[in-house]
């Protein structure tokens, strides 16, 4: 018989989660605070966590901190009712097997009690907000985005980034970056589609005095000015064919020439997007297949505002706070909520 620790100071819903986990075959223990729960944790062989992110003494996120930290920890799922991109992708970035909003759904909670179990074992992967550059919207859709976003963050696989133009690619990009191991180190955004073809290479890999005509200094390129850091080069579907080659070229090898100098080593993680379709373009002939599969090492879908409009609501009141705060007052009309949403 598996056995399931819930951590959560409301007791209510302790004992509610426990009668339909001990309806499917769980032995459950309950502790109303964290440190209790860390407690029972050194004492019992424990399958599986639910775990509240407010409580009161030490607070969920640190909780998972110490739980992960364990010899074999259990896998753990998050709790809470004020969901956020932030405590999301931090969650998943502390090793979270998931993070679930109150209240929690009876076919939910079965759910992922059958994943936690099935993959008990090591440790999972850590995550990531966009703290200036925020991922607002708390939608299932901008969720499973922020939940990737925490499991690869602290890993160095290239992530393309696909979605709609104007569906936040940069900001997904930014996450990665603000939250995994080269936080501060410089991030560079480049759009492919926004730079003339014969001025590419230079802007990429920059180029040495004298080069061409025109080239009066030396230029680092973005590759180098990302050096340490994260690169995100943006339209990456419209970059020209042979500059895909010279991109493959600096992916496999680690190094940049710039235009009229010598290689130079590089350690630059790179975020790719697009509003295009790839995979069709490789079929059309327009993208190189060999890129496109060294791209797509991580893909992440940032689904349309259309198809997650449980977020347009906080976008607008995360737009229009600025104008509130200048003028004194906040910008709110509930009226508005419905007809924003349709």
């Amino acid at each position: 018989m598996p056995t399931l620790l819930i951590i959560d100071d409301d007791a209510g819903l302790r004992d509610a989660l426990a009668e339909t986990a001990a309806d499917q075959g769980y032995r459950v223990l309950q502790a109303d605070q964290g440190e209790a729960g860390l407690r029972l944790l050194q004492q019992e062989t424990v399958d599986a966590v639910l775990l509240d992110l407010r409580m009161p003494g030490l607070d969920g996120l640190e909780v998972l901190a110490r739980i992960r930290a364990l010899p074999e920890p259990p896998p753990v799922t998050v709790l809470t009712a004020f969901a956020s991109a932030g405590n999301t992708i931090e969650a998943m970035r502390l090793g979270a097997f998931d993070h679930l909003t109150k209240p929690i759904g009876r076919d939910e909670l079965i759910r992922v009690l059958a994943g936690m179990t099935a993959q008990r074992g090591p440790a999972n992967a850590p995550a990531a907000t966009a703290d200036g550059h925020t991922l607002v919207g708390g939608s299932d859709a901008l969720r499973q985005v922020q939940k990737i976003i925490g499991r690869l963050v602290d890993s160095e696989a290239t992530v393309l980034v696909t979605g709609e133009t104007g569906t936040g690619k940069e900001l997904v990009a930014r996450a990665i970056h603000e939250h995994g191991k080269r936080q501060g180190a410089p991030f560079v955004a480049v759009n492919c589609a926004a730079i003339p073809p014969d001025l590419l290479e230079s802007e990429l890999f920059g180029h040495v005095r004298g080069a061409f005509s025109g080239a009066t200094s030396n230029r680092l390129g973005a590759f180098r000015e990302a050096q340490g850091g994260t690169l995100f080069l943006d339209e990456i579907g419209d970059m020209p064919l042979p500059m895909q080659a010279k991109i493959l070229r600096a992916l496999q090898e680690r190094e940049v020439t710039p235009v009229g100098g010598a290689p130079v080593r590089l350690d630059v993680r790179l975020v790719a997007a697009t509003h295009r379709d790839l995979a069709q373009r490789v079929a059309s002939g327009d993208f190189r297949e060999d890129l496109f599969y060294r791209l797509h090492v991580v893909p992440i879908h940032l689904p349309a505002l259309r198809e997650r409009r449980a977020d347009i609501l906080p976008l607008a009141e995360h737009f229009l706070a600025p104008s509130g705060a200048g003028a004194g007052r906040r910008c709110r009309r509930p009226a508005a909520a419905p007809s924003l949403a349709r």
